[in-house]
């Protein structure tokens, strides 16, 4: 009977042996040395109404880099967006874009559609930032200035002038109101 017993504990034994190996190969599987974070400042601009505050969504609105290499279209006018990343340019010190849409209107001599565009520049400085071994390096942007035009954009509010990795909105864009209709 002893041996049954030295048995039941030797076997015993061995699965609790096989279980622990397993929970150590386990856990050391999951812990993840890379870099999980996102490797890019990228500026997220969210709309809002600029009579209540209140965000929007907007659809018909074309919005593309000024002076960009190759095709800088950000979003499309079939597109229905409440937010967009702007991308800034790190080796320069201003990045311009542009808010394009079509409006309806009533004078006899102007085109059925005629297309109004806002301007929005951005100065800032570039800052070089070592995150760490596994994520290296990227930039950060320091916003110094914003300037725009005000066709429908009534103005642009900068939450945080530092734009870091974080995915989290840090520009607000007002808008006057919905320049596809023809109502003021």
């Amino acid at each position: 009977m002893s041996d049954m017993m030295r048995c039941g504990f030797e076997s015993g034994h061995a699965a609790a042996m096989i279980t622990a190996i397993w929970c150590a190969a386990f856990l050391t599987g999951c812990n993840s040395s890379g870099c999980l974070d996102n490797r890019n400042s990228l500026p997220l601009a969210g709309f809002y109404d600029a009579s209540t505050g209140d965000a929007v969504s907007v659809s018909g609105l074309s919005i593309g880099g000024v002076g960009a290499p190759g095709d800088s279209l950000l979003a499309d006018a079939g597109e229905n967006i409440h937010s967009i990343y702007l991308p800034f340019r790190s080796t320069q010190d201003e990045t311009t874009f542009v808010f394009s849409t079509k409006a309806k209107t009533n004078v006899a001599e102007e085109p059925d559609d005629m297309v109004l565009s806002d301007y929005v520049t951005f100065r800032y400085e570039s800052i070089p930032y070592f995150a760490s071994a596994d994520c290296g390096a990227m930039y950060r942007y320091m916003i110094l200035a914003v300037d725009h035009t005000s066709l429908f954009i009534d103005s642009v509010g900068i939450i945080d002038s530092l734009i870091t990795n974080t995915d989290m909105e840090r520009i607000k864009i007002y808008l006057r109101h919905d320049p596809t209709t023809d109502e003021e």
